[in-house]
């Protein structure tokens, strides 16, 4: 698995959009077929996201590329995949997502494209978004022991809502409803049952960015790695929020050595408080996260 703070969404349509967004310092860009491009605009955005990706892929310094398709029940997500795997994205993003079944289809699919393109097996990943309709959350637990083309999950509310019916996915506060809550919960649970990287969603009001440091703050505290972003404005914020501060390196790598420093031991006291192997391997995780995180950004 590589780790990424932020991930940029792009409309697909858009050249000059993606082009730009090389530049907005995110760690994985994702081209969007789906809810951002106009049934009328697909083909074309099928045609930009191809010229995109071909001319980003031979840059030696990038963001990781990867492309949102139309979800299987369109009936155009073949389609985006035959368009766009000869390019070698990164990974592939699937909405409506439900985990196991959803994967598992993706993945023969990935499989048949690659080898027809001189692609190594398994080198395209996936990124579900997994939570956009009732059926795809109660699915949550149907992938527990992962796939290794997973490059994380991530979950979305506003497709959800529309599935539900609800009037609102937030409350007058700005934070999520219950039924979001859950989404969100499950999603994070998930991803750590089968092994991958936990994203948060979007934050829709852009120009609000006290309040997406806020969503940031609360997501890492949980176990998030990271966020998706609607907009450039937003991938600065989201990038010092999951990056560690030094102040929790520094306990980290305090927490390892102690328990180097005794093996064997259940249980070590360290800065005035007892500490087991919970808290060795919550360490040893938050190093993993910072050192994946800077290798992927020195590559």
């Amino acid at each position: 698995m590589t780790a990424m703070r932020s991930l940029l969404f792009v409309p697909g349509d858009a050249p000059h959009k993606l082009e730009k967004a090389l530049s907005s310092g995110a760690d994985a860009l994702i081209v969007d077929l789906e809810d951002s491009v106009a049934v009328s605009g697909k083909s074309a955005a099928r045609r930009h996201a191809v010229a995109f990706l071909e001319q980003a892929g031979r840059e030696a310094e990038r963001p990781r590329l990867l492309v949102r398709v139309n979800a299987f029940g369109t009936g155009l997500a073949d389609d985006d995949l035959a368009a766009v795997i000869p390019t070698r994205p990164h990974g592939v993003v699937l909405p409506k997502a439900v985990l196991g079944a959803d994967i598992q289809a993706l993945d023969a699919r990935l499989r048949r494209l690659e080898a027809a393109n001189g692609i190594a097996a398994g080198t395209t990943r996936i990124l579900p978004i997994a939570t956009e309709t009732a059926r795809a959350v109660l699915a949550l637990t149907s992938l527990s022991e992962g796939h290794p083309r997973l490059c994380g999950i991530t979950w979305g509310a506003e497709d959800l809502s529309a599935d539900l019916g609800a009037e609102t996915n937030r409350d007058g506060s700005g934070a999520w409803t219950s039924p979001y809550r859950l989404a969100r919960d499950l999603t994070l649970l998930a991803a750590a049952a089968a092994g991958a990287d936990a994203i948060d969603t979007v934050h829709l009001a852009y120009g609000d960015l006290a309040a997406l440091e806020r969503e940031c703050r609360e997501a890492r505290r949980d176990g998030f790695t990271g966020k998706l972003a609607i907009h450039p404005a937003q991938v600065p914020i989201i990038n010092a929020a999951f990056r560690p501060s030094e102040a929790a390196l520094t306990e980290a790598r305090a927490v390892v050595a102690a328990f180097a420093g005794s093996p064997g031991a259940g249980v070590i006291g360290q800065a005035g408080a007892m500490l087991d192997h919970p808290h060795l391997r919550r360490a040893e995780r938050l190093l993993e996260r910072f050192d994946r995180g800077s290798a992927q950004r020195k590559s």
